[in-house]
């Protein structure tokens, strides 16, 4: 089985174990091939009017092909009320320790209430946040306290050279471009080689979305 290297796409993989595909609870097909992470986005709060399909996605989140529960997320810069958005982070996170995966973190302006409900919850399961763009000191901090990062095609050089390998990810997001050349991008700020960088990611992957060696 390929292991997908690219932890975050909107798109649509080639051939479809490359990467995790992201999917919302409405759009989630359980008979399509690949890996995915689901969960509700703080973008989509509000359009839901608290109607969550809560018990929809635990369904979802629970079957083996789904690695991570996300993307879930705090973003001061979108419509929704952010109480409302931390009431649903915090049951996500919940839901992503219930069932023993990582939580993908949409996060904008929002590290200190972030961390307060890391505080909080004291969770046992990774949180990465996904397509980092921060500078160093917020890397810094959020690494200080146990969160890994993701890096798309847009980040401070800075953030990712700082960044322990072991909590080190890759992703496309939205873009349409390859995994390869990030990581070959990435190598290149690490001082390290295309193989070790491929070997890290691989392992970074194999031992955070534990799901990947299952059998379906």
């Amino acid at each position: 089985m390929i292991t997908p290297l690219n932890i975050h796409t909107h798109l649509l993989p080639q051939p479809a174990h490359a990467a995790i595909q992201n999917r919302y609870p409405e759009t989630f097909d359980a008979q399509e091939e690949g890996w995915f992470s689901i969960g509700i986005h703080p973008w989509k709060v509000q359009a839901y009017q608290q109607n969550y399909p809560w018990a929809l996605l635990r369904q979802q989140a629970a079957l083996p092909q789904v690695l991570a529960i996300g993307e879930a997320g705090l973003d001061k810069l979108c419509d929704s009320q952010l109480a409302e958005q931390e009431r649903v982070f915090r049951q996500q996170a919940a839901l992503a320790e219930e069932l023993s995966k990582p939580l993908i973190i949409h996060l904008v302006k929002s590290t200190d209430e972030l961390l307060r409900i890391r505080k909080d919850m004291r969770p046992s399961m990774p949180w990465i946040i996904h397509g980092f763009r921060g500078k160093p000191a917020q890397a810094q901090s959020l690494l200080s306290h146990g969160c890994s990062l993701s890096f798309g095609t847009l980040y401070h050089p800075e953030s990712l050279r700082l960044t322990p390998l072991s909590r080190l990810f890759l992703e496309t997001d939205e873009a349409d471009a390859s995994i390869e050349s990030l990581l070959e991008k990435a190598a290149e700020i690490k001082g390290i080689s295309v193989e070790e960088m491929t070997q890290t990611l691989t392992d970074n992957v194999n031992n955070t979305f534990a799901c990947v060696h299952e059998d379906k």
